[in-house]
């Protein structure tokens, strides 16, 4: 009995180590990495001497009503000099004809079609250089067909953070609110996501961008080869790129309110398990230190579940020293989460987080495991 006693006892410890280990680990990147974000304050608008023509390019792709109801908000932009690039990739309704009126409309809206080739199959990425080769401009601001702007100063701030000189521009794109714990769960992954890239960026180890807001410019795009790198991978038009041509002295972040793009998220699990599952095949090809910082991210919040739980259940009578470990953990998120769920308009979200953040790990990395399985050959 006593034997018994003394390994299960040494069995407690190793557990409890194992949850204070990863917890340092978890405060790592709360306390050091996010805290950048959670500090970091948005530069005024400037009025002058920081408008540089822009194009603003769309890929669509059956995408009628989304156009019709959100591409005049960019069109209708408060800024001097831009002009709107829609690539219409091979749409079957009538996006075509829709275009037609909206060019008679606003002269600077420039389209681009695509026909499909029975014999060739093309993923975004063809169509964004497509939309990159006809754009007139060396600032390129990037978007998408079911995006619209939070006002008409969008560009207005994309266009100021190009200002001193650099070559990518870093935005934000929340999902609207809608009812639900699907919802919840893409804001909140939404903004795990924005955080964690943003954050880096702050840090100069930028790994990747959201092409739902987006800038960079052109002559980036050609000095490095377009998508030359990773054309055999169907996603990751926005993040690889990024990946591929990040810089500590070339990108910046651009997060005001007014510069937010909002988009409309998927309404069932499985859409949301496709989605997640291309961006998944995607990041695989970033770089080896990117990844490494990913997942050690990841894996050390989720196994902190993982062995915390099972502590609990084995040791029920020491439940207070595992529960004090876990509410440490979340004093720490409190602190540094609110000020950047606050920038990223998701304070709502505050209130659900111990149960949102258990489902976001456990699904991200359950998910992700199964998309090492899995092959996407198609972008929409």
């Amino acid at each position: 009995m006593e034997l018994f006693n003394q390994i299960t006892g040494n069995a407690f410890i190793l557990l409890v180590g194992a949850c204070g280990l990863l917890l340092v680990i978890q405060l790592y990147f709360l306390l050091v990495v996010y805290s950048r974000l959670a500090f970091y304050k948005n530069a005024p608008k400037q009025e002058k001497n920081a408008t540089p023509p822009l194009s603003v390019i769309i890929c669509a792709r059956n995408e009628e009503e989304n156009l019709r109801h959100k591409l005049p908000k960019i069109l209708t932009q408060d800024y001097p000099q831009f002009e709107v690039i829609l690539v219409n990739d091979f749409s079957e309704d009538d996006t075509k004809w829709l275009l037609t009126d909206l060019r008679a409309q606003y002269n600077h809206l420039k389209v681009v079609e695509i026909a499909e080739h029975v014999r060739l199959k093309h993923g975004k990425k063809f169509a964004v250089t497509l939309g990159i080769k006809g754009a007139q401009y060396e600032h390129l601001v990037f978007t998408d067909a079911d995006c619209i702007p939070q006002s008409d100063q969008w560009l207005r701030h994309m266009a100021n953070s190009f200002s001193g000189g650099e070559e990518i521009v870093l935005g934000y794109s929340p999902y609207n609110k809608k009812p639900g714990l699907l919802n919840a769960l893409i804001r909140f992954e939404t903004f795990h996501t924005a955080m964690s890239y943003l954050s880096y960026a702050l840090r100069g180890k930028a790994y990747m961008g959201v092409g739902r807001n987006l800038g960079y410019t052109k002559s980036l795009f050609f000095r490095g080869k377009g998508f030359a790198a990773h054309m055999h991978i169907p996603s990751g038009d926005d993040d690889l790129f990024v990946n591929q041509n990040a810089s500590p002295h070339n990108t910046v972040i651009c997060i005001h309110p007014e510069a937010q793009v909002w988009s409309e998220p998927k309404t069932t699990f499985s859409a949301y398990s496709r989605q997640k599952t291309r961006h998944a095949g995607a990041s695989k090809a970033y770089k080896a230190s990117h990844r490494r910082m990913l997942a050690t991210q990841l894996t050390s919040a989720f196994l902190f579940y993982i062995v915390a739980i099972p502590t609990v259940i084995i040791y029920p009578q020491y439940w207070y020293v595992i529960l004090g470990i876990y509410l440490f953990r979340l004093l720490a998120q409190l602190i540094v989460y609110f000020p950047i769920m606050k920038k990223l308009q998701v304070r709502g979200l505050i209130w659900w987080l111990p149960f949102l953040d258990a489902c976001y790990y456990n699904y991200i990395c359950i998910n992700g495991f199964f998309a090492l399985f899995r092959k996407e050959v198609k972008w929409k």
